[in-house]
């Protein structure tokens, strides 16, 4: 018998738009931090593309008629931007007047027996309605003492709020205490 030579369908690539440095050009949907803004053109690595912007939906492929629809709705995705800008403005504004508390356990010297991080921030802010997440909360270290504090919150890249954050002792309930 005769054997027959299977022929090899070779495997479809999806071809991307190559940049003038090798990199995929890609526009952007949404304003990604140390990347670009919104409906700007960049070129990035093949895996970062595939792998995370355009299954995320953050990026998509920068065709020419993708360019020119960005182009002829620039104006109008400058005012989305501008009203985002401007509540988030709003919300920095609403930070700068509140001032948050959180129960630590310390001993009599003042000294944490832990220490106050990013997430213990962002939940005192989430209690107060303040939808902030950890990595938004910029603490140059760890808040391993009583006291007040004045903490960044990053909300976006040139968008920058403080909130006072008071470090104070837990109530502890004694149980063991004398009835009268």
């Amino acid at each position: 018998m005769p054997s027959v030579k299977s022929k090899r369908v070779p495997h479809r690539v999806k071809r991307l738009p190559r940049g003038p440095h090798g990199g995929v050009e890609l526009l952007l949907i949404q304003s990604i931090e140390h990347l670009g803004k919104q409906g700007d053109v960049v070129e990035v690595a093949h895996g970062y593309a595939m792998n995370y912007l355009i299954p995320q939906g953050l990026a998509t492929i920068a065709t020419d008629h993708h360019k020119r629809m960005v182009e002829k709705h620039r104006a109008k995705l400058d005012a989305i931007e501008k009203a985002r800008l401007a509540s988030l403005q709003s919300l920095a504004a609403d930070l700068a007047r509140q001032s948050i508390t959180i129960e630590a356990n310390a001993n009599d010297e003042g000294h944490l027996y832990g220490s106050v991080g990013a997430p213990e921030v962002a939940n005192a802010l989430k209690r107060n309605n303040f939808h902030i997440a950890a990595d938004q909360v910029r603490l140059k270290g760890p808040l391993k003492e009583l006291g007040l504090y004045t903490i960044a919150i990053h909300l976006a890249a040139e968008i920058e709020a403080e909130v006072k954050v008071w470090v104070v002792p837990a109530v502890v309930e004694d149980s063991a205490a004398p009835k009268s």
